[in-house]
């Protein structure tokens, strides 16, 4: 399960990278470790146009599933992810690298996992949705509040990923085709994006650190 990533690449290459034609997002920092819960960048379409804007990483779980936000989906045959998965539901999430822990004793060791060492842009396959409810509270008495809130697909690990994490990967799109089929296309074709990346397409690229920043 990926509960870790980074997006160190500047706002304006995410914006042509992406073909974004609104901004939403404010002043976008790097963001070398982004964790669930937190805010982040999300691409979706919109009246003709792919706005950038910020959602908070996490959907509500299921009923009778606790409480914990859900961060990754594989079980797309649900009938509780069947309505995100439409076209008006479907996002790209900028990515440069993920993590994902290693069993080593005495604490587990993230490992980090880019298209190569210059962490070029790609994108998870992601869902969004509205939500009212209670998120992160900082107050004394929380109120509900409506969110926008995002997750992303997984699919079984490849030989890069599975010797670190053997039960699954995210959807990793890489490709302006890829991106525009997920964010357009119907489900039934969309879906067929959710593979593991060839080993060939990808690499470990850092062991250790819990945030992932492009030197120099």
């Amino acid at each position: 399960m990926c509960n870790l990533y980074s997006l160190a690449r500047s706002q304006d290459e995410i914006r042509r990278t992406f073909a974004v034609g609104r901004d939403e997002a404010g002043n976008l920092p790097p963001l070398p470790g982004i964790f669930p819960d937190q805010m982040a960048p999300v691409v979706y379409a919109a009246d003709g146009e792919r706005v950038l804007t910020m959602m908070r990483w996490g959907f509500p779980p299921p009923p009778k599933v606790g409480m914990q936000p859900v961060t990754n989906v594989r079980n797309v045959a649900s009938p509780y992810w069947r309505p995100w998965l439409k076209p008006a539901h479907r996002c790209l999430v900028p990515v440069t690298s993920f993590s994902e822990y290693a069993d080593t004793k005495p604490r587990k060791t993230p490992v980090w996992f880019a298209l190569d060492e210059s962490r070029p842009l790609f994108a998870f396959a992601g869902i969004w949705r509205s939500w009212t409810g209670v998120r992160r509270p900082k107050r004394d008495e929380p109120v509900e509040e409506e969110h926008r809130l995002f997750s992303f697909l997984t699919t079984e690990a490849n030989g890069v990923v599975g010797p670190v994490h053997p039960k699954a990967m995210p959807v990793l799109l890489t490709n302006a085709k890829e991106w525009r089929t997920w964010l357009e296309a119907p489900a039934e074709e969309a879906l067929r994006l959710q593979r593991p990346l060839p080993d060939e397409m990808m690499a470990e690229v850092a062991r250790g650190p819990r945030q992932d920043e492009i030197e120099g």
